[in-house]
């Protein structure tokens, strides 16, 4: 038993350090699951195996196992939740303001992001504008829009950088009916646990990576809904600053950001959104799973 469990974790660590390797130059949030997954398990076992050795507790390896697997739990629900609370205390806003980007960088030039760019011109999408949004410490999220053939849906490409300097491809898709409904297909991972618009329907899928597919999605949830799809006439800068501008406004008015009076002393979200924020990391961070957003 104890050689089986040694050539369990050997191997165990063998394929985390494999995976670790690879994400450092694919930057995916679907690999970063098991990853997770792994590291929190690998944790428990080895002060378990520990704990068997030099018999610090007198209880079964599985028990000693299972409560520091819990422990880790606790140790990092507390840390998301100070995280959490950072960001609400923090000075930068969290629906920042676009601006143009002219720098001429709005594309990575890594060999899988430009095979993203091909495909576009292959299947007809035209670039309409390069924007950017700072996020704090000199890193900036840059987006590039794009439009189909017959301008009725809005793709915007957003490049989401990383602490080791690689960066995640997220793709966000937006068309607009007749009937004044709004349609968003996503797949970013990056917990919200805000309001929506009412007339917005929104689909987040962090594990669909594929844009072929994401495409596909978003085509398919427009046809379904019937009603007539409308040619954007408005610039993205435009769009999407005027978005900012509305979700902030909603979220203050349905009690997920506190009034701008109270944000110097108590932070920009109340308590109950910051127990939604945290609740949606776990399920992204574990799970891969979005918020329900209606």
């Amino acid at each position: 038993m104890p050689e089986t469990i040694s050539l369990f974790l050997a191997l165990s660590v063998a394929a985390l350090l494999a995976l670790f390797w690879i994400n450092l130059r694919v930057a995916s949030p679907v690999l970063a699951i098991p990853i997770r997954w792994l590291r929190w398990i690998l944790f428990a076992l080895y002060a378990a195996q520990s704990n068997a050795q030099f018999e610090w507790i007198d209880r079964p390896f599985w028990a000693v196992a299972a409560a520091v697997f819990l422990l880790w739990f606790l140790l990092e629900s507390g840390f998301n939740w100070l995280k959490v609370s950072a960001i609400s205390l923090s000075p930068l806003p969290l629906f920042p303001r676009y601006v143009v980007n002219s720098s001429g960088d709005e594309w990575p030039t890594q060999q899988r992001l430009l095979k993203v760019r091909d495909w576009l011109r292959a299947n007809r999408f035209t670039p309409v504008q390069a924007l950017k949004a700072e996020l704090g410490g000199g890193i900036w999220l840059r987006t590039s829009v794009y439009h189909n053939h017959d301008g009725t849906l809005r793709l915007h490409v957003l490049f989401v950088p990383q602490e080791n300097g690689a960066i995640t491809v997220c793709y966000s898709l937006a068309s607009r009916t007749a009937g004044g409904r709004r349609y968003v297909t996503d797949n970013l991972y990056i917990p919200f646990g805000g309001f929506y618009p009412e007339s917005w329907h929104v689909e987040r899928r962090p594990w669909r990576r594929s844009l072929v597919k994401q495409v596909a999605r978003h085509l398919e949830r427009v046809r379904q809904d019937g009603d007539p799809v409308l040619a954007w006439d408005i610039s993205p800068i435009e769009d999407i600053n005027q978005q900012q501008q509305q979700m902030e406004m909603i979220n203050t008015e349905l009690g997920y950001l506190l009034p701008h009076a109270d944000r110097e002393e108590y932070g920009k979200i109340t308590p109950e959104g910051r127990f939604r924020i945290w609740k949606e990391a776990w399920l992204l961070d574990y799970l891969g799973i979005a918020g329900r957003y209606h």
